[in-house]
């Protein structure tokens, strides 16, 4: 019996660019954060994977393994709506139960969709209509397999654009003629905790007791993982998000103090406010700044929790003055806020009576809200407007009237 049917979106910002000028098809590109000799690529295409070229290959490494690369800055904004496009082409043919991600999405099958031949059409029927509603650019690999952990695993078989079947009788051997770091949720430092318990193939993985795997882990995480290995559906975890951040890297041209001061208000702001937007408060801030010359400072405060950006700014500013005077370029900057609590769980401070700040904030946010980004803005961030664009993390998807620079 097949539960799970996932959706793994190729090459996904590079495909869009793609997409959209026809004069990139076919070719070698690689999509960058800043048009600069110095970042790297958080994105490469088809073309470009095929010269050994991935996402967080410098540019000029990329350069040197492929002459003919084209490089094309990034349009979050651009991505996050292909992206509602094709999540709504998917479910006109089967409800989507998790976006894991801005280019990941699974579905959990019931009825006669979890047998073989029905799954396998279903996921034929997808890939017509992300083509329909997206473009012909638009590939995607489909696992299928007994559980979501297994149907990632089996999207990864055959890229691009193939479809994979997981059947409960092949397992586990099918998986061992993989990576340990092939699996999803063993990255290199979870691959050195597996080798101290004796584990260093996918086989081995397998074949290990549950008591070992608890070991590895360190708890009961090691036991939903032996149960994922054998196809079993196991219920979610609750989750509560325990920060909200951003980060930049800067252009050439803005690697100095007051730049880079400006652009770290503006990362404030906009985590300042997707803060209000989930409904939170937040009880610490830290800044983090990584110079050109591979130097890092990194400060962290706490305080009473609020969701006041001016609050904020003072909290950054101090700060910044903790920074190292003398050294190299600011290269690149980040700003982190976590002690993250849901503001009606929090009672407000009897001692406090100064809640303007957070009322403007709101203020603010409603009119950016309403006629656009940046409509008004807090004069500490004015010369970082538009320097610091939308990101998309892993497993974050924008919302464009919260996010979006306009």
């Amino acid at each position: 019996m097949f539960n799970s049917l996932y959706v793994d979106l190729n090459s996904f910002f590079a495909s869009v660019e793609q997409q959209l000028n026809s004069a990139l098809r076919g070719q070698p590109i690689g999509v960058l954060p800043v048009m600069a000799e110095t970042t790297c690529c958080i994105a490469a295409s088809i073309q470009a994977k095929q010269f050994g070229i991935r996402t967080g290959t410098p540019v000029w490494e990329a350069r040197k393994r492929c002459r003919q690369i084209r490089f094309v800055q990034a349009r979050p904004s651009v991505y996050v709506k292909m992206h509602h496009q094709i999540a709504a082409a998917v479910e006109r043919c089967y409800p989507v139960s998790a976006v894991l991600s801005i280019d990941e999405m699974a579905l959990d099958l019931t009825g006669r969709h979890t047998l073989e031949n029905h799954a396998v059409k279903l996921a034929q029927q997808i890939r017509q209509a992300i083509y329909e509603q997206a473009g012909e650019v638009m590939h995607c690999s489909i696992g299928i397999a007994p559980n979501r952990f297994l149907a990632k695993t089996a999207s990864n078989f055959k890229k691009p654009n193939g479809l994979e079947l997981i059947h409960p009788q092949d397992l586990p051997h099918i998986l061992h003629k993989l990576e340990l770091t092939d699996l999803n949720g063993i990255n290199h430092g979870m691959e050195k905790r597996l080798n101290r318990v004796g584990i260093h193939t996918v086989e081995q993985l397998c074949a290990a007791p549950i008591e070992k795997l608890r070991l590895a882990w360190g708890g009961v995480e090691g036991e939903r993982y032996y149960a994922r290995l054998r196809g079993e559906v196991l219920p979610p975890l609750s989750t509560h998000r325990s920060t909200v951040s951003h980060s930049h890297v800067l252009p050439p041209e803005m690697r100095n103090d007051e730049s880079a001061l400006a652009v770290l208000y503006r990362l404030l702001h906009k985590a300042a406010m997707r803060l209000r937007h989930y409904g939170y408060i937040a009880g610490s801030l830290a800044l983090h700044v990584r110079y050109q010359n591979g130097v890092r400072f990194a400060e962290q405060t706490r305080f009473a929790p609020h969701a006041d950006t001016l609050k904020f700014n003072r909290v950054l500013a101090s700060l910044w003055k903790q920074r190292p005077t003398e050294g190299d370029h600011p290269m690149k900057i980040g700003v982190v806020l976590s002690d993250i609590t849901e503001q009606s769980c929090i009672s407000l401070d009897l001692f406090e009576h100064d809640h303007q700040g957070e009322n403007l904030s709101l203020a603010v946010d409603e009119i950016n809200m309403r006629f656009g980004p940046n409509t008004v803005h807090f004069g500490s961030a004015h010369r970082g407007i538009g320097a610091a664009p939308m990101r998309i993390a892993f497993n974050h998807i924008p919302e464009l009237g919260v996010e979006n620079d306009g």
